[in-house]
């Protein structure tokens, strides 16, 4: 009873996310003199970075999913909860779930961002984008029903929809998703299929800048998009999509109009800050940028609210050139780490310098053997970047038996080839594929006997 009226007088941080961000900063206080409490939809972090691999049958969710409170339990002083937060009362420090309340003394807010459709959000359901373990199954199910339904189809011009892929958005996502998809089609499916040949597959990369991985430099985006015309992915620069409908994608580059005939489109194209973005502005004042993220101090806080962290994806920090960091992992970990080693010296009377971002690098991975790494001064693609890139991946995993998994999976990939998660699931994938009174495939759901006919 001692201990716990002594913990219930410790300074309580509350943290809403378990992402990178959230995660760490949590990690980082678990021998601190406060009480931590983790808030998130989900019970469980998700190693984001590897999503491409589930949504083309590399890994499944659980390689790179690890449960928070099996990542906190041996932190005595930290408390994870399963919920969504509704609301926040700055004035009285105060959040609000579903159906309870939880006073802090210091809030970490570490929600993230979701897809931007650039006000098309009627593409949605046609494109889906990939954020969560939910976007990567149905993106898996589309990717492999795609080749399912080429295999039935015998009218030549609907199986060349079913076997074109368009990829909206040339950034590290888009890129890393053309790259495996030109894997699949042209090398692990090329035994599995009897009438149809999966190497007649057409991926089609869109990207509005004039180059591919924009944030990098020119020399590597050039290699990128090089080795990813080698696997057989057609990048498409400069080039605009105006319009997604009835399995038709319009592509505009300069005067020219393209009207793509793709019956997958994946959409990879930008991103939008969660809703909890708004709620803290709409609470604080404080000023969002043009997708939503707040615009935070130089220690990560809320203007005139300095109990108040916003950290990861969701903020804007901006840098002394003037732009913000980059929505990456490594920024996330970093800002977890710094804000709660500036709680822990607030409380000992004590203050840090402003956050300064450490940028060891960046990797984007495009096939086999091939990645590009940005260290900098130092600049490298080909072989040794995948390597870096394998290991680096493998490192930041949470969890032993995430890393050992992966790790399994891919050499045994890397030696057979072999993809071992092509599974369709979902409702949709319960039934046969089937032909409609105008001739179009659709997938039949199977019929659901009730017990009381």
């Amino acid at each position: 009873m001692t201990n716990q009226v002594e913990q219930q007088s410790l300074h309580h941080v509350v943290i809403v996310g378990g992402g990178f961000g959230g995660l760490h900063a949590a990690l980082s206080l678990g021998k601190a003199p406060v009480r931590v409490t983790l808030i998130d939809k989900r019970n469980f972090h998700l190693f984001q970075p590897l999503l491409y691999q589930v949504a083309t049958g590399g890994l499944s969710p659980a390689d790179i999913s690890s449960p928070l409170r099996s990542i906190l339990n041996k932190q005595k002083n930290t408390k994870v909860l399963m919920g969504e937060v509704r609301n926040i009362d700055p004035q009285q420090q105060k959040i609000f779930l579903s159906k309870s309340e939880i006073t802090y003394d210091t809030l970490i807010v570490a929600t993230g961002v979701s897809h931007h459709y650039f006000g098309n959000e009627q593409w949605a359901p046609t494109a889906p984008g990939l954020k969560t373990v939910e976007d990567a199954l149905e993106m898996r199910r589309r990717i492999f029903m795609a080749f399912e339904a080429a295999e039935k189809e015998t009218d030549a011009e609907k199986r060349r929809a079913w076997l074109t892929f368009a990829i909206v958005g040339g950034g590290p996502t888009g890129v890393e998703l053309a790259g495996a998809i030109a894997e699949l089609a042209y090398s692990t499916l090329k035994k599995d299929f009897r009438n149809v040949d999966t190497a007649e597959a057409k991926i089609v990369l869109v990207e509005g800048m004039d180059r591919v991985l924009p944030p990098y430099s020119p020399d590597l985006s050039a290699k990128a998009e090089a080795s990813l015309v080698n696997l057989g992915v057609e990048v498409r620069t400069k080039a605009l999509v105006t319009n997604i409908e009835d399995n038709v994608v319009t592509i505009r580059q300069g005067d020219n109009i393209e009207l793509l005939a793709a019956r997958t489109v994946l959409w990879a194209a930008g991103v939008k800050a969660s809703a909890m973005g708004k709620m803290v502005s709409e609470h604080t004042g404080v000023e969002l940028d043009r997708v939503g993220r707040v615009m935070v101090e130089s220690d990560l806080s809320v203007k005139g609210y300095p109990q108040i962290f916003v950290i990861g994806d969701l903020a804007n920090f901006t840098k002394s050139d003037g732009k913000p960091l980059a929505g990456v992992a490594p920024v996330a970990t970093q800002e977890g780490k710094y804000v709660a080693d500036l709680i822990i010296k607030r409380l000992a009377g004590e203050s840090l310098p402003a956050f300064e971002y450490f940028d060891a690098g960046s990797l984007s991975v495009i096939g086999r053997h091939s990645a590009v790494a940005d260290f900098g001064s130092v600049k490298m693609s080909g072989f040794f970047a995948w390597l870096i890139w394998v290991f680096v991946h493998i490192y930041y995993l949470i969890e032993f038996d995430n890393k050992l998994v992966v790790f399994i999976q891919w050499t045994w990939s890397y030696f057979t080839r072999k993809r071992g998660a092509r599974l369709i699931t979902g409702d949709e994938s319960l039934g046969e594929i089937g032909v409609d009174e105008r001739g179009e495939y659709f997938v039949a759901p199977k019929i659901k006997v009730s017990a009381k006919a």
